[in-house]
């Protein structure tokens, strides 16, 4: 699991290991139905990509896998003693592992497929959970850029929101990857709530390889200097995301 779990990342979190055999596979159906995708690493760094789980199997103990586009991962995968994987469902980050991967088809399209892991570990953290945004009108926040960086502004979209700060997705790579860097003067648009203004600091990035073939950078941000006003609105923000989830849970939505 540690290639997912910085130092810092494992004094936030406390955890909680599923092995019973009928949870861990509720689990990774419900990963499954709900379409969330889930982050595929060999262990030593060689291969990192972004999958989806497309069947679970509790009678044959197979776990179907989407298959990356990118032939020379797919081998690296495939070649990878220990992988480890990393996903999210309903606020909880979700970690499990496998020996390894084999080639398989699913409905006639290639595919990976792995056995049910015995166990899953779910990290609950003790405070601000995050909600993810909308896919479709995404919340966008404006950064003010810095000479070195060209000056002006730029636009990124949201990928989660939590009261202590956010994940944005920078496919263009214009703020580079530097951790702890700050960004004053950011403002967030949201949704029926009007525009927020807070600092960003850097405090993670990663580069993921998505299914497609591009590759995706993600960057966790921290808020930092953010009025009680602003923070309040991120709050009502967050509250009208996990009502309106609920809702489409409840089938209202």
């Amino acid at each position: 699991m540690q290639p997912f779990i910085s130092n810092a990342d494992a004094e936030n979190w406390h955890d909680y290991e599923v092995g019973s055999r009928r949870e861990v596979l509720a689990l990774l159906r419900n990963i499954s139905d709900q379409k969330q995708l889930v982050r595929m690493a060999v262990q030593d760094g060689a291969a990192v990509a972004v999958t989806a789980i497309l069947d679970v199997d509790g009678d044959t103990d197979t776990v179907l896998l989407d298959r990356p586009v990118d032939q020379e991962q797919v081998q690296r995968l495939l070649a990878g003693a220990t992988l480890s994987f990393e996903t999210s469902l309903d606020k909880i980050r979700i970690f499990f592992s496998a020996d390894r991967v084999q080639p398989a088809l699913h409905q006639g399209q290639p595919a990976l497929k792995m056995r049910v892991p015995a166990s899953v570990i779910r990290l609950q953290r003790r405070e601000f959970y995050r909600m993810q945004t909308p896919l479709t009108n995404p919340v966008r926040v404006t950064i003010p850029l810095p000479p070195e960086l060209g000056d002006g502004v730029a636009v990124f979209p949201l990928a989660d929101i939590s009261v202590g700060g956010i994940a944005i997705i920078d496919n263009h790579f214009v703020l580079g990857d530097t951790i702890g860097r700050n960004y004053p003067e950011c403002r967030i648009e949201l949704p029926d709530l009007g525009n927020v203004t807070t600092g960003l600091q850097i405090r993670n990035s990663h580069d993921l390889t998505m299914l497609n073939d591009k590759t995706n950078r993600r960057l966790g941000c921290q808020f930092i200097d953010m009025g009680r006003g602003s923070a309040a609105a991120v709050q009502r923000y967050i509250t009208k995301l996990e009502r309106e989830r609920n809702a489409r849970i409840a089938g209202l939505g």
